[in-house]
């Protein structure tokens, strides 16, 4: 995922739908047309969403009148917290952050966690 940095200029929160100990990792994408600031991401992709960002009330739209870019996380059924012994038993997908390195303005991060192993030397 290419970091676009108007997904972190206006974020107030981060809300997860789901317990976040249970997954190593998350998957990371931003939505640009977002019809709400604060309100549930609608997600139409596949896999199912764990959690969204939420803007501060005097966010400005991005750039379609009324709509708001804003990250959304999500996980696919093939993914680690669905099938621990799958894929990425030692690795991750791309996209793919320690939820726990997630904070309003800030990009998550691939950690060893999230790896499912030591990150492999660059």
């Amino acid at each position: 995922m290419q970091e676009n940095p108007k997904a972190l200029e206006h974020e107030d929160g981060i809300v997860w739908t789901e317990d976040i100990d249970r997954l190593d990792y998350v998957r990371q994408s931003v939505e640009l047309s977002v019809s709400t600031r604060r309100g549930p991401v609608p997600w139409r992709g596949n896999g199912r969403r764990v959690g969204y960002a939420v803007l501060r009330s005097d966010a400005p739209s991005g750039d379609v009148p009324g709509k708001f870019v804003r990250r959304v996380f999500w996980v696919k059924e093939h993914d680690r917290s669905e099938r621990p012994n799958g894929t990425y038993r030692r690795s991750a997908p791309s996209g793919a952050v320690d939820p726990r390195t997630v904070a309003p303005g800030v990009w998550g991060e691939l950690t060893d966690r999230a790896w499912g192993a030591p990150l492999p030397e660059a």
